[in-house]
């Protein structure tokens, strides 16, 4: 839509409100709202605001930020009011004279398109399966263990799938907001979800991620229920991943596939995968950004931690899903570790770079591992010379720290700040004294 399309549906549908969301440096949606009437001027100049309580942005000496509404990204919020109508649309966020912030997850987003497109690439396509887990609003409290649901399975349904009703809602309303969903079940987790959207060009479904978290949490809150995209939310059970499926399209054409290859995998499809796997260590730190997301990262709960590529083998890092006769345009590499509480856009920016970065130096793709690498051992791996993702978060920052294509990919001014942001985090971790050391050593020692 443009902005007299966004105008004149906010007369017609008697929009009073109007969200402008955006988001941090970690990924957490921020929002403001103005009064429908403001909206034409939103569009002129956009709308200002204080940056410096933003987590990544300016300090108070250069807080001025201005909010540049996308009027693509218009929708109205489903769980709001009909006779009180509330919309959102995503912005861009701008300095005072109007050149990109620098510090803006959106921008990081839009370089690397830039990247892909100046190598003559038209569309890069993402599609994300995010996790989470439905828990009893009341135990989600400081101390107190998360209770889920159900006890159901993957691909439960009848009363082991407490969730079916409230995912029934978040997919009606996520379709309401112009998001088509394709695949909606119980995952293997007690009271674990998995809803799937259609795949859509990186930007729109960095956009549609953010949206995807809110809406999901908003109705699971109607039902008096707590929904979390935490990595890890339970010890023993399945974490909850993201697996992202990509494919880079060339004058309307997949250029991931090559019938003459034996895995229908052209050679760039192929370098693309060898830029990923060869920078997976030093970009794990944005895809899987908190410290839970290590206790996800392990061998034996179905979260990939080897630098390996397969076709059909689900243990490894990126999988190449099998080629179906006459869908050429479905040829596609899924990257397994990423998790559903990353920031999209940085996550899907860096998984963009470092597989153009694969493309541009022409890396070479090793053969795939179709063996199970979950059961993998320290010792297997060495022997087969496979490396595996960092084993916690404080070894992901200092390798993201060292990374060249991290810095191009985040730009100085964010690559600075979201590194001192996940040090802080570690430490503050790493010094913390848990139940389980009490448990363990109070006794003995």
């Amino acid at each position: 839509m443009t902005p007299d399309d966004v105008i004149a549906l906010v007369k017609e549908r008697d929009v009073r409100f109007i969200r402008l969301w955006f988001t941090d440096i970690l990924g957490q949606l921020k929002s403001f709202s103005i009064n429908a009437a403001e909206v034409a001027d939103a569009f002129a100049g956009g709308a200002g605001f204080d940056g410096s309580s933003i987590t990544g942005f300016n300090a108070i000496e250069e807080s001025d930020m201005i909010a540049m509404p996308d009027p693509s990204t218009f929708s109205l919020l489903p769980w709001r009011p009909d006779d009180q109508g509330v919309a959102r649309m995503f912005c861009d966020i701008v300095t005072p004279d109007h050149r990109p912030y620098e510090g803006d997850p959106r921008h990081a987003l839009r370089r690397a398109i830039e990247r892909a497109a100046s190598m003559g690439f038209d569309t890069f396509n993402v599609g994300p399966e995010l996790e989470y887990y439905y828990f009893r609003e009341g135990n989600v409290t400081p101390g107190a263990a998360p209770e889920p649901l159900d006890q159901g399975g993957y691909f439960d349904l009848t009363t082991l799938d407490a969730g079916s009703d409230i995912r029934r809602d978040t997919v009606l309303a996520l379709e309401q907001m112009g998001i088509h969903v394709e695949y909606t079940h119980h995952e293997v987790g007690p009271s674990q979800q998995e809803i799937d959207m259609r795949y859509a060009d990186a930007l729109k479904m960095a956009d549609d991620c953010m949206t995807y978290r809110m809406v999901v949490k908003e109705y699971a809150m109607n039902y008096g229920y707590h929904a979390t995209f935490m990595p890890k939310p339970l010890y023993g059970e399945n974490g909850s991943g993201m697996h992202t499926h990509q494919s880079l399209f060339k004058d309307g054409k997949n250029a991931f596939y090559d019938d003459a290859d034996q895995y229908h995998l052209s050679d760039v499809g192929k370098a693309f995968i060898a830029g990923q796997l060869k920078h997976a260590r030093e970009i794990c730190a944005i895809f899987a950004q908190w410290v839970n997301s290590y206790k996800r990262l392990v061998p034996g709960y179905e979260a990939p931690v080897y630098l390996a590529w397969s076709r059909r083998n689900r243990s490894a890092l990126v999988r190449v899903p099998p080629y179906q006769e006459g869908k050429e345009s479905a040829v596609r590499a899924e990257i397994r570790c990423p998790d559903p509480a990353c920031n999209p856009y940085l996550t899907f920016a860096a998984l963009l770079q470092a597989g153009l970065e694969g493309i541009e130096q022409g890396y070479e793709l090793p053969e795939p591992m179709e063996k199970n690498l979950y059961h993998l051992t320290v010792a297997d791996s060495r022997r087969l010379g496979v490396e595996h993702l960092p084993e916690t978060l404080g070894e992901a920052v200092e390798l993201a720290a060292e990374s060249e294509l991290v810095l191009r990919t985040l730009g100085e001014h964010m690559f600075k700040r979201f590194i001192e942001i996940k040090r802080q985090e570690w430490e503050g971790y790493r010094l913390q004294v848990t139940q389980w050391e009490l448990d363990k050593y109070l006794p003995i020692l």
